[in-house]
């Protein structure tokens, strides 16, 4: 079980690095984004091992609840950035499978 100083510092961590990840995602710096998503997807995991709150004061849940929401608005405003980029890059992918399933089908010198 996590001590309540222990759990608030994770999720102050995981809402500096979404504050990171949405000035990544900003810049379009995509291999910084990753990076940053990997190290709050650790946090995320280490929380759900051990993230028993029901010690948290009223006051510590306040500080979880609001760390939680300006989280969740930056995960909102690097989808913004990032859905663009993906449908995309779907687009692309899609039109190269397409490409190569015509030139499995039809040979690519006839």
């Amino acid at each position: 079980m996590l001590f309540m100083p222990t759990q608030l510092a994770l999720y102050e961590e995981m809402s500096t690095l979404s504050a990171r990840m949405v000035e990544a995602a900003r810049a379009r710096d995509w291999d910084m984004l990753i990076h940053l998503e990997r190290s709050v997807a650790a946090l995320r995991n280490t929380l759900l091992t051990d993230g028993d709150d029901t010690d948290l004061s009223s006051n510590a849940l306040k500080l979880k609840s609001e760390l939680i929401q300006r989280i969740l608005a930056d995960d909102a405003e690097v989808r913004r950035h990032t859905e663009p980029w993906m449908e995309q890059l779907r687009k692309f992918l899609g039109s190269n499978a397409r490409q190569r399933q015509l030139e499995q089908s039809y040979g690519a010198n006839s």
